[in-house]
């Protein structure tokens, strides 16, 4: 086993801590790591769906314009490293080892212990200043208020979309919710917000009001040229980028951004493997409509033949009604994560909501993909089958992750 493959043994069995809401533990260590928790020219994004996809814009933009940029998003798909950027480029095993091995010699006596996600966004922070990025674009992990990334205070706070997910966490209702991922606004610190449903933006008007936030929507969509992600709704997501760069003060040539927006990629987003496989992590009732809709707008009167798998703490009977009208067929199968549910208990369930779809079993995820199909083929439920799958076509094993 190489030094990386233990620091990274280690990193993934702090999982045992589960998900600790919270930010002492990450101040604590950014403050022994030297770490200013005021980021100069940073992009701090929370919202439900669309968070990666506008952090993955925005990162673009600003390698099209020749800038430095750090990228944190979550979860990965296959590596670990997928987690940090810069430039595009994943950061390093090597620093991934001593940024770990001296985490793991700050935190050793530390009680509570920090979190697998409390580390990352260490370990994240410390390459971003490391490698003197001149931009910084951190997407939360869960929630915002109390997620470790709240840490840090942005030039600019981003909120996409907010839906129903990670009730049992984030609270019963969507004013619950909205209040978590408003929780990211900073006193003074200006915040941008796509589109939000009536009661979600209440919550964010009386919060911005609260901590004397400029508070401006994006209104309408980016139409200017190619975007590099199908479907309309990453067009709201580009929007949002760009307004938030320009409420940050960055003076962008049309052509730069454009150029940016062009070329960005985000692997597990209705992403087109070839013509009859396509991609897509929706696993909540929102981006199930979302993907719902990109699949009416790129394969119009077409149906999917859908490789679905879940976990059991999501909103299944809601995300199988969104998705119905563009299945004819279902193959379930399992997802590998300690959360997933059971393919059987996802028949029940579809045979419930949706009686009139044929749906069968698969007992693996590779068998599922070799069974011919008549239709295109569409892959959902989870990043963790995605990200299985994407591992199965390229020939790699994914490191596994419960985060």
């Amino acid at each position: 086993m190489t030094a990386f493959q233990k620091a990274l043994e280690w990193l993934y069995g702090t999982q045992t801590f589960g998900v600790k809401l919270g930010l002492d533990s990450v101040n604590k260590m950014l403050a022994e790591l030297g770490i200013s928790p005021s980021i100069p020219r940073s992009f701090h994004v929370a919202g439900t769906n669309g968070k990666g996809s506008t952090c993955a814009m925005l990162d673009s933009i600003c390698r099209a314009a020749g800038l430095r940029s750090g990228l944190y998003t979550s979860p990965h798909l296959l590596s670990f490293r997928e987690r940090i950027q810069v430039c595009g480029e994943l950061i390093p095993e090597s620093a991934v080892t001593l940024g770990l091995d001296r985490i793991r010699s700050l935190v050793s006596d530390w009680n509570p212990h920090p979190t697998f996600f409390e580390i990352t966004t260490a370990l994240a922070l410390s390459w971003f200043q490391q490698s003197q990025t001149e931009v910084t674009i951190l997407e939360t992990g869960l929630g915002g208020r109390l997620d470790a990334t709240n840490a840090v205070t942005p030039s600019v706070s981003i909120l996409t979309p907010i839906g129903a997910d990670h009730q049992a966490i984030l609270g019963p209702t969507l004013k619950h919710i909205a209040a978590e991922k408003a929780g990211i606004l900073k006193p003074g610190v200006p915040v941008v917000s796509a589109p939000q449903l009536p009661e979600v933006a209440e919550v964010i008007e009386a919060v911005a009001d609260q901590k004397g936030c400029p508070l401006q929507w994006v209104r309408s969509p980016w139409n200017e040229g190619p975007l590099g992600l199908p479907g309309s709704v990453q067009r709201w997501n580009a929007a949002l980028a760009l307004k938030a760069l320009e409420v940050a003060g960055f003076a962008l040539p049309a052509g730069i951004a454009a150029a940016g927006l062009a070329a960005v990629q985000w692997p597990g987003r209705f992403q087109k493997i070839h013509d009859r496989l396509i991609l897509d992590g929706s696993h909540n009732a929102p981006a199930a409509a979302v993907l719902a809709a990109s699949w009416r707008e790129v394969f119009p009167g077409e149906k999917a033949s859908l490789i679905f798998g879940a976990l059991e703490d999501k909103d299944i009977p809601s995300i199988l009604r969104e998705l119905a009208p563009i299945v004819s067929d279902v193959l379930l199968t399992p997802v590998h994560s300690p959360r997933a549910i059971s393919p059987l208990l996802l028949q029940r369930q579809w045979e419930k909501e949706c009686p009139h779809i044929a749906v069968s079993l698969a007992p693996s995820l590779s068998q599922a993909l070799d069974t011919p199909r008549h239709c295109r083929v569409l892959v959902t439920g989870s990043l963790y089958l995605v990200g299985e799958a994407l591992g199965l076509i390229q020939g790699t094993r994914p490191e596994w992750s419960a985060q």
